[in-house]
């Protein structure tokens, strides 16, 4: 088990990992911006570096400051939270060529589940049910009329290398396509460095539903049911459940276990969600994966019983999946509201 952490994140999830190493008898190292000096964080961590200057680019986001911060401060581990370098495949790349551990997916798994178009291929393959879309969206504007009425109005635009919402605009009338395209792709260069944008079929009245699951090095997956984030603006989730109210046996059993097989088809390692959109037909699509912890993992652990943070650290360190898929039952409700 690893001795010492460095978290690369701030805020609540910086504190939440912390009290997870705490009770596994690891101690933390807290990195910080000038700004944050005084941050609840800091003052939780057995250990601080000062990481650069207030704007997350010249800190958080700063890959090579905080790999020297983990060898200052001795640290054999490293866990990126959520939001920031969570998801970036090279980050985790360069913290496992450091010779530190990442507690969380490898770098293949982040850029395979990253690319939204590479990710739908790919779980399609293996029986993964996703949206009609337009992937490769033509340069020629008639073509991509003739395409996007083809594939049926409403549609949604997202971006290829998107998230959290942004990139993302729904299009009821060919007249708007060509804007919203141009609108979308400058959201998604501004958020993610890449303007690429696809087209999929809208389902109206879709509830969004997601499903946990945990990975070992050995292949074998587990998963913790389904939440629900369908209460949502902007496309950012407000509130989140577990278990949905929308979801029955039958149906529970068809998405966690699509859920189980998309994480077979990246070989995934840790703690993941794979998201689906469930329509009003009963039948759901894959929309993506996070190759991270999420913000609403504690509804989860509240209904499970499962520490999901210990779980991560405990994968991370080679230990083979301790869960065995029977005796991973709910018990209760839980709710998550976002202030």
């Amino acid at each position: 088990m690893f001795k010492r952490m460095l978290i690369a994140n701030r805020g609540e999830i910086a504190v939440r990992i912390m009290r997870a190493c705490r009770e596994m008898g690891i101690s933390t190292v807290a990195v910080y911006s000038e700004a944050d000096g005084d941050a609840v964080h800091v003052r939780t961590a057995d250990a601080a570096v000062c990481i650069g200057p207030a704007p997350a680019r010249d800190s958080y986001l700063d890959t090579a400051a905080i790999i020297d911060a983990a060898r200052k401060a001795g640290a054999d581990a490293i866990h990126p939270g959520y939001g920031f370098l969570s998801e970036n495949a090279a980050f985790a790349a360069a913290v496992a060529e450091a010779g530190f551990a990442f507690i969380g997916p490898p770098d293949f798994a982040i850029s395979a589940m990253g690319n939204k178009t590479a990710a739908r291929a790919r779980v399609h393959k293996v029986g993964v049910p996703v949206l009609p879309a337009v992937e490769n969206a033509p340069a020629d504007k008639d073509a991509l009329r003739a395409l996007a009425a083809e594939l049926g109005l409403p549609l949604l635009l997202k971006a290829v290398a998107g998230g959290g919402g942004k990139g993302m605009r729904i299009v009821r009338d060919l007249d708007e396509l060509e804007r919203a395209i141009d609108a979308a792709s400058r959201e998604a260069t501004s958020s993610f460095g890449d303007g690429r944008v696809y087209l999929e079929r809208y389902v109206e009245h879709a509830r969004h539903i997601e499903v946990q699951v945990l990975a070992d090095q050995y292949g074998n997956i587990v998963h913790l049911g389904e939440r629900e984030c369908s209460i949502q603006r902007r496309h950012q989730k407000i509130v989140e459940e577990s278990p949905s109210p929308a979801v029955h046996p039958t149906l529970r059993a068809r998405m966690t276990a699509a859920a189980v097989a998309a994480a077979h088809s990246v070989r995934y390692v840790n703690a993941g969600t794979v998201e689906f959109l469930l329509a009003p037909d009963g039948q759901f699509y894959f929309l993506e994966m996070n190759t991270r912890l999420q913000v609403e993992h504690a509804v989860t652990e509240a209904v499970y019983g499962v520490d999901i943070v210990q779980a991560q650290i405990r994968i991370a360190a080679g230990e083979p999946l301790w869960l065995r898929q029977y005796e991973l039952v709910p018990r209760g409700h839980a709710i998550e509201c976002r202030i």
